[in-house]
């Protein structure tokens, strides 16, 4: 599941105006997000490097603003690993 968090994280869509491809984007690292199990993702987030980190937490907060199957809970154990 760690290598499926850093594939997502790589190569964001950040300065393209493609909404579809943003949208894929989130909703891929939200998938992969909602499949880690509560006591491994303390460890995927302290394998990643600081510019990951950051971008993850956007992802975050970008999950907040559409919440779907109970994804708020899942986002909210993320938020408290990454802000540590």
């Amino acid at each position: 599941m760690v290598g499926a968090l850093h594939a997502a994280l790589k190569n964001p869509p950040i300065n393209t105006k493609n909404q579809t491809a943003k949208d894929r984007a989130e909703n891929l690292v939200l998938k992969v997000l909602i499949s880690f199990k509560t006591n491994e993702i303390e460890k995927a987030v302290q394998s990643l490097e600081k510019n990951d980190v950051d971008l993850l937490m956007k992802y975050i907060y970008k999950g907040f603003e559409s919440p779907s199957d109970n994804s708020s809970a899942v986002l909210l154990q993320w938020h408290e690993k990454v802000r540590i």
